[in-house]
């Protein structure tokens, strides 16, 4: 019999923490491995609010770099996009106690200071300033209903 297709993680609720004096944040207990491994985080800088920290598992840090290698060499975007996601992002690994510590200019470009808000998106999760959420998330419900047509 074929070993079953593991289960892949879901990051959903919303959770806030505090933000310690080293940039340590703690990731939810139902968000983390069960085994030791890493996240990427990637400074997200996509929405009208502002940067976000976007942190991927290792199978949607996969499926970012092969959507962005199947595009064509000659596309300019390309070698655009490796540059700026290469340097805007990091390997990180939970420390004993469950957080990932958030590197300065990370923080800085997420206006990450003393809180943060933790928002599942079901296959990964983004890390918000509570002000940068809040402007996110009023955006998001004026075009919540359209988006809810789609899934009908």
């Amino acid at each position: 019999m074929p070993d079953p297709a593991p289960i892949e993680r879901t990051y959903n609720a919303l959770y806030r923490h505090s933000v310690d004096a080293k940039r340590r944040i703690p990731i939810p207990f139902r968000w983390r491995p069960e085994e030791a491994g890493e996240f990427t985080i990637v400074v997200w800088a996509k929405h009208q609010a502002g940067a976000c920290l976007r942190v991927l598992p290792p199978d949607q840090w996969a499926r970012l770099r092969a959507s962005i290698n199947i595009m064509s060499d000659s596309d300019p975007k390309k070698p655009l996009l490796k540059r700026q996601i290469g340097t805007n992002s990091i390997q990180a690994k939970l420390d004993n106690a469950g957080r990932i510590t958030i590197p300065e200019e990370m923080a800085a470009a997420a206006d990450l200071k003393h809180q943060a808000v933790l928002v599942g998106m079901l296959d990964k999760f983004e890390i918000w300033s509570p002000e940068r959420h809040k402007v996110m998330e009023a955006a998001d419900k004026v075009l919540l209903p359209e988006a809810l047509q789609l899934m009908e």
